[in-house]
């Protein structure tokens, strides 16, 4: 049965464990004690007066609750042995016995600790008297030292003393008057990156999480006095892989090792605050629980049943229960306090707007509030935690800062560049700027001729990224400098799903190079920056490969590339390539641009089969709904060539032979297409003119009749967002054309498009005559056979949340997994839950990063009340379709009813379906010819007639039951997956009657569809909510 759970504490940590307790299907409800608004009375969760200072009180209070795990936030409250006591009297508790927190509460027992272990920390000393520290202080040669009190009453926070006076009076302030401690400790200031690090452990096993980056300061800037944190961020992008592993390893395990080998076994979740100096890594302090705020950005990461994690922490098994955590989410907090704050500060003043907040998808953790008169009132220092959750630090605190702009309380105080003053722990090597984890990796790429630059007056000095370009070198006499910078966008995504980076650095060159010419201009240098979500030197040195012949082509230096590490959302791998390009041209010869063009002008089509830019945002689209993937054979191709490998196809660069043609003089204007042809087109015309062309006039690539038929676009469309197969336009007088055509044709594909005419009078400044005849003729021959098509799903919007129940039995999640995060998936796979803990299914999901959840069936006293629990953890994942894979529990009628059309399960049987029986066994037996798969819907009453996928196999006679059973396997594998994307797509739904119905195509099936697909009927489908496209993006690969 589900738990109450007892949460000690007050403050905006309480509040975030609350929060993700209550998440947990195993938790019947959450008290906090003492709470605070944010605490009372909000669904599962509730406030309780019960005094936790009492441990006896707080122990009778669990026995008349029934308490199943009590949780405890303050360390004041785990040194006193709030744990010992209640485990004592068979209360379960979270945190660590008191020997193990004076790990965190002691900070002279904490230092003693470290050094007998050989774990890296301060210089330090600590003294009972003012004299003995006072004379210690004078001797040291620490440049800067941090005065700690100790003792019952000690205070949070320390003072850092500039001088060794400032730290004597420190110490006479603490140990003469013992205001805030019997012993101080002193120690050097260490300089570096300050960084949180955190782990469960149950005294055995570590388990690390997300490094988390406090702000102490008070206000922007790092001004103003030191709090306990104005604001959090998580994950920490500056910190490389192989240094959280160290930290995990060498620091983390050697102090849980070190506590158990001295009797004290550490259980419940250790933080240390850790310095990154020049030596290494040293430890600053220890928290024997979250921090504040770091609980509140580090929680919210957690895609484990906090609940299941801490039972198992409890227990010693956390190996079999390891936490996992979103990737590439980034977790931002903002800390709202009262006037006053770190001091005294004021109380009972209102706060508003926390309800703005909350429908701005963002987290409130409530500190210092209470209720007064049904009203949130201020009660202490820190009063709000704001967090937000998006793709990448720069959102999410764009986020954090709107929600905090919406709450208001008299006098409130915050910052506004949470994690935007940490600078990344880079290192300069050589030419190129690149994370510290990688250094050695990159150190040893060989050095490309040029990255010293390809041409005269190029050179790059004094080891870093600067470099110098002598236009007197180049022959220059008195020239004007033109720029450009490109990014590849999404094209650089689909590079990365193809595993192919050999031709993005040329497109790269050629997207930069072309606009230069535009101008007239010669390139002269090329620089690069490549940002990374983790560095991989391979790919690295391929890409710069590609620029660096590009630019030889191009005829221009090639002066360095910039490589950096960046946080999420980049996943390991490319996250974003960019160029800039210089180029020159003498003031006499910049072409003359718009004026230049009249009627009667030629345009000339330069050929190019490359997409571009906003594009692939229309590609995008396209595969969402195609039975295509950027692995399958490309349209038209004999199977050697795939659509990515196409869509991938780099851009011609036109220069240096174009060069002379521009400079010539015959040559009115050029435009690349990169944007579009339409656009091109319409830069090179002016007001008074338009311009006609004839598609029939020149060869369109095959990818742009498939993209024009599987888009279901218009030929309009196609002409304003690809340039189908043109790569640039020029303007020519109608007397020059021929003889500029024939240059040009020396070199490369070209035709005479179009020409300049008078102002048309039908709306269109530009019209593309016969593009939709010539989009059809350029259509890949399998298109126009219908017998070799899939079914193919009409477009959506988004993709559909799918769930998937188990039980330990079934096969099919893995290709579930593998369809949904295939290119134009309609589907995206966003929970798994089992009845079962333990099941191999739960480990695969969490290796693809899609939450879990155990609802037991034996924990709870009914069928009804074990689905209704299923459908509860549904509906928070917003969940729109449930695939059972080998799901053995038998699910109730109002379930059934209310998820009708809605559940999706595969059965090893052709109709009319098995109900009971070996489904191996009976075709085998009665001598069938055939069986095979059904992929259905679920109803209450089975019924042929609700089958969506049926994947026919000859029965074989002669084989064994065995080997029917697994080619039965093989055949769910594959009819599964496709059955979920017709569904998910649209394509199939289950009508009033019980019976599948398909929507109407506009071609007749073939007969192998024919036999797959389930009875139709001609009904409409369903009216289904319209929301944004997928954020997440169609890139990315399985």
């Amino acid at each position: 049965m589900a738990e109450r759970v007892l949460v000690v504490g007050s403050g905006g940590r309480e509040h975030a464990l609350a929060w993700k307790l209550a998440q947990s299907p195993h938790v019947k409800h959450v008290f906090v004690a003492p709470g605070n608004a944010g605490t009372a009375e909000h669904g599962k969760i509730s406030n309780s007066a019960v005094l936790v200072s009492n441990h006896t009180i707080v122990t009778q209070f669990c026995k008349d609750h029934n308490i199943g795990l009590v949780v405890v936030g303050p360390e004041a409250l785990l040194a006193a042995g709030i744990v010992d006591d209640l485990r004592a009297a068979g209360v379960r508790c979270f945190g660590p016995w008191a020997r193990a927190a004076q790990l965190a509460t002691d900070s002279s027992s904490s230092k003693a600790f470290l050094e007998r272990h050989g774990i890296p920390t301060a210089r330090w000393r600590a003294f009972s008297t003012p004299q003995e520290a006072c004379r210690f202080i004078t001797s040291t040669d620490f440049p800067a030292q941090v005065v700690r009190a100790r003792g019952p009453a000690a205070r949070k926070e320390v003072t850092i003393a500039a001088s060794k006076e400032e730290a004597c009076r420190a110490v006479q302030e603490i140990m003469q008057d013992r205001m805030f401690g019997e012993m101080v400790v002193i120690e050097e200031l260490l300089q570096g990156e300050e960084l949180s690090c955190s782990c469960f452990t149950d005294g055995v096993t570590v388990a690390s999480m997300p490094p988390a980056q406090s702000h102490k300061r008070l206000l922007d800037g790092e001004q103003g006095p030191t709090t306990a944190g104005m604001g959090a961020y998580c994950p920490v992008p500056q910190v490389p892989e192989a240094l959280l592993e160290q930290i995990r390893s060498e620091i983390l395990q050697h102090v849980v090792d070190s506590l158990r080998q001295e009797g004290a076994a550490y259980v419940g979740v250790l933080q240390t605050g850790l310095m990154l100096t020049k030596e290494g890594v040293k430890i600053l302090n220890f928290k024997c629980q979250f921090g504040d705020p770091q609980c509140q950005v580090i929680l919210p990461l957690l895609k484990n049943d906090f609940y299941e994690v801490i039972q198992a922490t409890i227990d010693g098994k956390l190996c079999s229960c390891m936490p996992a955590w979103l990737e590439n989410r980034t977790a931002v907090c903002v800390v709202m306090a009262s006037p006053g704050y770190p001091g005294d500060s004021d109380k009972g003043m209102e706060v508003t707007g926390l309800l703005q907040a909350k429908e701005l998808g963002l987290q409130v953790f409530h500190g210092g509030t209470v209720l007064k008169d049904g009203r949130v009132v201020t009660s202490g220092g820190r009063v709000l935690s704001v967090t937000a959750v998006r793709q990448d630090l720069l959102e999410a605190l764009g986020e954090a800062n709107r929600g905090v702009a919406t709450i208001h309380f008299q006098g409130a105080t915050f910052r506004r560049d949470i994690g935007l003053l940490r600078q990344p722990l880079t290192l300069v090597y050589k030419d190129r700027r690149v994370g510290a984890g990688s250094r050695e990796v990159l150190g040893r790429l060989p050095q490309t001729p040029a990255v010293r630059g390809t041409r005269a007056g190029g050179r790059s000095e004094g080891g870093g990224f600067a470099a110098f370009f002598d236009l007197k070198a180049s022959g220059y006499d008195d020239p004007i400098l033109v720029s450009q910078t490109k990014g590849l966008g999404p094209k650089l995504q689909v590079a990365q799903v193809c595993k192919r980076h050999d031709t993005i650095g040329q497109d790269l060159v050629a997207l930069c190079v072309n606009d230069l010419l535009a101008q007239g201009a010669e390139p002269l240098f090329f620089l690069s920056h490549l940002a990374c979500g983790r560095l991989d030197a391979e790919v690295v040195e391929t890409i710069k490969e590609g620029i660096a012949e590009a630019c030889r082509s191009a005829g221009c230096a090639f002066l360095g590339e910039e490589v950096t590490e960046v946080a999420a959302p980049c996943p390991p791998g490319l996250c974003a390539l960019a160029g800039f390009a210089v180029g020159a041209v003498e003031r006499g010869q910049r072409l003359p641009g718009l004026q230049r063009a009249e009627e009667g002008d030629a345009l000339l089509g330069l050929g190019s089969a490359a997409i571009h830019g906003r594009a692939f945002g229309v590609v995008r689209r396209i595969l969402l709904t195609s039975s295509l993937r950027c692995s399958s054979p490309a349209p038209g191709s004999c199977g050697d060539t795939t659509l990515g490998d196409v869509l991938l196809t780099p851009g011609k660069m036109f220069s240096p032979a174009l060069l002379p043609i521009l400079r010539s003089g015959h040559v009115k204007g050029f435009a690349p297409t990169a944007e579009g042809l339409l656009g091109a087109i319409s830069r090179l015309l002016p007001e008074h003119v338009s311009a006609v062309l004839d598609a029939l006039s020149w060869k369109i690539p095959e990818i742009f009749g498939w993209l024009y038929k599987e888009g279901n676009l218009s030929a309009e469309e196609m002409a304003q967002t690809f340039p189908c197969g043109i790569g640039a336009v020029l303007v020519v007088q109608k007397e020059l054309a021929q003889h500029v055509l024939q240059v040009i044709q020396r070199q490369q594909e070209a035709w005479l498009i179009g020409k300049v005419v008078a102002p048309c009078h039908t709306g269109s400044h530009i019209e593309v005559e016969n593009l939709a005849e010539a989009l059809q003729l350029s259509s890949p021959q399998q298109l126009l056979d219908a017998s070799t098509a899939e079914i193919r799903p009409q477009p959506r919007k988004r993709k559909v949340k799918v769930a998937v129940l188990v039980s330990g039995a079934g096969t099919a999640l893995p290709a579930l997994i593998g369809s949904a995060r295939e290119p134009g998936s309609c589907a995206q796979l966003v929970l798994v839950i089992s009845n079962r803990p333990g099941v191999q299914e739960l480990r695969s999901a969490a290796r693809a990063g899609i939450p879990t959840r155990v609802i037991d069936h034996k924990l709870y006293g009914s069928r009804s009340e074990f689905d209704s629990t299923i459908d509860r953890v549904l509906e928070e994942f917003s969940v729109e379709l449930i695939c059972l894979s080998g799901f053995m529990r038998v699910l109730s009628s109002p379930f059934l009813r209310k998820w009708k059309g809605k559940i999706l399960n595969a059965s090893p049987s052709l109709f009319p379906l098995i109900k009971d029986g070996n489904a191996q066994q009976e075709p085998l037996e009665s001598g069938f010819k055939v069986t095979g798969c059904t992929v259905h819907f679920v109803l209450e009453e089975p019924g042929a007639g609700a089958a969506i996928r049926r994947e026919p196999l000859p029965a074989g006679t002669e084989g064994t039951e065995a080997a029917l059973g697994e080619r039965l396997q093989e055949a769910e594998l594959r009819a599964f997956p496709l059955a979920l994307q017709l569904v998910a797509s649209g394509a199939a739904w289950l009508g009033a009657h019980g019976r599948t119905c398909w929507r109407r195509e506009t071609r007749r099936l073939s007969p192998e569809e024919e036999q797959g697909r389930g009875e139709t009927a001609p009904e409409e489908p369903p009216e289904r909510e319209e929301l944004r496209e997928d954020p997440e993006g169609i890139w990315a690969g399985p």
